[in-house]
């Protein structure tokens, strides 16, 4: 008999692959906004201060301390600010470009269509668990082709909670009518989707894309996507 029977993945970074398919979008905003003219360096220079913000103002907004509408628009003006940009309209503006953009990008991790192909084979039932905009997330799995595989999709913003916080984990494993004894969690992050998992007492999956030495024990450890045949 198996152990588990709900699969609860992390949509970027595990699944879809958000550096690329950012770096992409940000490149389009790039020209769109032709933004050599106000910051007068080229794109791969804007990009790495881009990252820079972005990096933090997540880390800020999954501690509570900065709202949904300030990350999306202040990791625009503080890459701005590196450059003497204080345009707050212009960061506006390419923050909902951002935002429409960047769902149509469909670049997937090796294996994501063939993996949820097996498991859903294999009869497990399959859902999300994403710190992402509701909206945002939903039209990537769309786009990419993936929403038909997923049962329940939950976000942060409609769960009203974050990963790591054990109240996300709670709130899905409600939704999918499902415990956490017969539940995994997939994901690439360790502090959100790891240890978020270990709060709510749930079996979890580290997804090791980048072979990262992890400070946590996850229940397992994979590099690949495909490594999840030798485990469901």
């Amino acid at each position: 008999m198996r152990r588990y029977n709900h699969i609860f993945f992390d949509l970027d970074h595990t699944l879809w692959d958000f550096d690329t398919n950012a770096k992409h979008t940000l490149s389009d905003l790039y020209t769109e906004f032709e933004l050599k003219n106000f910051v007068s360096v080229d794109f791969d220079e804007f990009h790495t201060k881009y990252l820079y913000h972005n990096k933090i103002l997540w880390e800020r907004y999954q501690k509570g301390f900065i709202t949904v509408e300030e990350l999306k628009w202040k990791r625009m003006w503080r890459t701005l600010l590196e450059f003497k940009v204080g345009d707050e309209k212009l960061a506006k503006g390419m923050s909902v470009r951002f935002l429409e953009i960047l769902p149509t990008k469909t670049d997937l991790f090796p294996h994501a269509i063939e993996i949820l192909n097996y498991l859903k084979e294999k009869d497990y039932s399959l859902h999300l668990i994403t710190n992402g905009f509701e909206k945002t997330q939903w039209n990537k799995l769309r786009n990419s082709g993936m929403n038909h595989f997923f049962k329940e999709v939950i976000t942060s913003e409609a769960s009203n909670s974050v990963k790591p916080e054990k109240e996300i984990f709670e709130y899905a494993l409600q939704k999918a009518n499902a415990t956490t004894n017969e539940s995994i969690m997939i994901g690439d992050n360790l502090d959100a989707d790891i240890q978020g998992a270990i709060n709510a007492g749930m079996d979890n999956v580290f997804v090791n894309h980048i072979n990262e030495v992890p400070r946590l024990s996850p229940t397992y450890t994979i590099t690949h996507l495909s490594q999840l045949e030798r485990i469901l």
